[in-house]
């Protein structure tokens, strides 16, 4: 072993020992709520010291078996004794893979839960930091200590780093691995890709090449996963194209096929179904389709047979701004025609309309629910407005939470809340609310989620985020 790797583990051992718990506790390790990543094995063995360099080498491998079985078991006394003594000699274990620096992580992040110390957890925390700096260069070729201390950075840690750092961090992995990214590095690389683009502090050309990296890594991952690990592939789906939706916004970041493929079976499957013709027909124009194109063609077609508007006013004008993808005139046009209009329905739709553009265009959740609101108390008997706020809340998943576990899933809730609301006030719209309720329903938390943080079916809950709305909590059927 040469001179700088001693000092190195030297270093660490040091900081391990003043670091180290006088009492064990005896309580059993709370499990993150985070898709966990897995460890791997890498080709090759490691240039860091392993049970082969160990003065002992059998009773180094015999130390390494008894502190994972007394972990398994939780005894974490006993287990960290023996880590420790491996540690200290082998900390690349077999050459192959970084389970004795997982191990330390682990206990460390344990011993964090046992303290109201906020020095001796910022110690933890520091320890905690070297083991992956040093599971790092005992494993150079591979990117995974890197991602796995970006994913603690992004979860656990948020304050330690910059949001950019992180970022950086991730990078790192998705420029080298390309479409074979991990599942657990494309939800929180795709929050921070967003979060960044919009806060100015990165380009397009730059945010448009990762999120093309990212859905043919999710491609990927889906079209070659096996057994159990097809779960967590499924969870990045349910995050990661919902999160991608916010540059729709931007004006040039997508192309027209990707409008195309995304809206234009809408279309085929309401052909005559005017709001659907203007929204898909407003994507396509927003996308850049040529009015020659085919299918741009067919939607005029379709509108000029069956949406021909014969009349004057800020409406008209409102119409013309919203085929010419200018939504804010667009917006003050139907505000205008509602704050004009007598006839509640008319009156209703414009509010209504206003809402869908916010919703679908600028993705304003919150203003989109404001003026839904304001439709429906024009015309009250009217569901449609708690649909759309419906789908408002049944989308926020990815807004509101990773895509996928508790945060991600009580807003289903409040959605159902609104589809229901939707029935009650009008008997037409029950149709349309049932089927969104049979959509989502199987989204909602599991029995096992809610008894486990000490709450029971029918009570009232609360849920932040920007929905801010008491339910009724209720379990996935």
């Amino acid at each position: 072993m040469n001179a700088r790797i001693l000092l190195c583990f030297f270093a660490i051992m040091a900081l391990i020992i003043s670091c180290t718990p006088k009492v064990a506790p005896p309580s059993a390790e709370t499990q993150p709520t985070t898709q966990k990543p897995p460890t791997p094995i890498e080709e090759g063995l490691s240039t860091c010291p392993k049970f082969s360099d160990a003065p002992y080498p059998d009773q180094t491998l015999e130390d390494y078996v008894l502190y994972r079985d007394f972990l398994k078991a939780n005894d974490w006394a006993t287990a960290f004794s023996y880590w420790k003594k491996v540690f200290a000699v082998a900390p690349a274990a077999d050459g192959k893979r970084s389970t004795v620096f997982d191990d330390g992580i682990r206990f460390y992040e344990h011993f964090m839960t046992q303290t109201q110390d906020s020095n001796l957890v910022n110690r933890y925390i520091d320890t905690v930091f070297i083991f992956y700096d040093e599971m790092e260069r005992c494993y150079p070729e591979g990117m995974f200590a890197s991602s796995r201390k970006a994913f603690d950075l992004y979860y656990k840690y948020p304050n330690r780093a910059s949001k950019f750092e992180v970022y950086n961090l991730f990078k790192k992995t998705v420029d080298k691995e390309g479409v074979k990214t991990a599942d657990f590095i494309l939800n929180p690389f795709t929050a921070l890709l967003v979060d960044l683009y919009f806060e100015n502090q990165i380009g397009m050309p730059e945010a448009q090449k990762y999120q093309q990296i990212v859905r043919d890594a999710l491609a990927n991952g889906l079209a070659k996963c096996k057994d159990k690990e097809c779960e967590r592939w499924r969870i990045v789906e349910q995050y990661v194209p919902s999160r991608l939706e916010a540059f729709e916004t931007v004006r040039g970041f997508y192309d027209c096929n990707y409008y195309k493929t995304k809206y234009y079976q809408d279309f085929l499957d309401n052909p005559a179904d005017c709001d659907v013709i203007r929204d898909v027909y407003t994507w396509l124009r927003w996308g850049g389709c040529a009015e020659g194109d085919p299918e741009f063609t067919a939607l005029v077609n379709a509108a000029n047979e069956n949406c021909r508007v014969e009349s004057t006013g800020p409406s008209t004008v409102a119409n013309n701004c919203l085929q010419n993808n200018d939504y804010n005139c667009a917006i003050e046009n139907f505000l205008k025609a509602a704050s004009e209009e007598k006839d509640a329905v008319k009156k209703g739709k414009y509010l209504l309309l206003v809402s869908k553009i916010y919703y679908a265009h600028l993705k304003n959740f919150a203003r989109a629910r404001q003026y839904a609101l304001q439709a429906a108390e024009a015309n009250p008997n009217w569901g449609e407005p708690f649909i759309l706020i419906g789908r408002l809340y049944a989308s926020s998943g990815p807004l509101c939470g990773p895509g996928r576990g508790w945060d991600s899933q009580i807003v289903v809730w409040p959605a159902i809340d609104m589809w229901n609301r939707a029935k009650r006030v009008d008997a037409s719209a029950a149709a349309e609310a049932n089927k969104w309720i049979g959509r989502y329903s199987q989204y909602m938390p599991t029995v096992e989620d809610i008894f486990q943080r000490s709450l029971k079916e029918g009570d009232s809950f609360f849920v932040g985020c920007w929905i801010q709305e008491s339910t009724t909590i209720r379990a996935a059927k």
